[in-house]
């Protein structure tokens, strides 16, 4: 077998293992960007944990067909690139929806978020959903209100009743 066909069976592999590991695989359209650009929203990635890949369009459609995300191959047309996240399913598709609204040459496709097929509205949609960690400032800040407002109830009335007895 040649050098070339054993390397592309490689990256086949590696693809492959990505997706499966992924909580989320997000497809944009890097088209017109300039190379200054590309390497701003590369270090946004990797600030998040997002890794950020550019790979064949063919290999790519393997891959998608060794895991069964079928959907990703009728839009992998011109030139992609693919953003995985292992930890945060939402960081990818907001960073990228974040960096397109400032470069408007950036297109969201397609993604697959945590095995659920997800189009460019979609992509849009999910990535308005705050972080994990404003999401659980806001409920502890809910589950905390009913509390603070029960003690400070609490103190009224009894310094009420001190200054009765005064």
């Amino acid at each position: 077998m040649s050098k070339a066909v054993e390397l592309k069976k490689q990256t086949v592999a590696e693809i492959t293992e990505k997706l499966q590991n992924s909580t989320a695989a997000i497809l944009v359209d890097y088209r017109g960007l300039k190379v200054e650009e590309i390497t701003e929203l590369r270090s946004k990635f990797r600030e998040a944990g997002v890794e950020y890949k550019v790979y064949k369009n063919t290999l790519m459609r393997m891959a998608a067909k060794n895991v069964g995300m079928e959907e990703l191959v009728k839009d992998l047309v011109g030139p992609n690139a693919v953003a995985f996240s292992y930890d945060d399913p939402i960081a990818p598709a907001r960073i990228a929806d974040s960096f397109a609204k400032d470069h408007k040459k950036l297109e969201l496709k397609v993604g697959i978020v945590e095995g659920a097929y997800y189009d460019e509205s979609k992509l849009k949609e999910l990535a308005n959903v705050p972080a994990r960690e404003v999401l659980i400032a806001k409920l502890l800040g809910s589950l905390k209100a009913p509390v603070s407002n029960f003690a400070y109830l609490v103190k009224a009335i009894a310094e009420q009743k001190e200054a009765e007895g005064a």
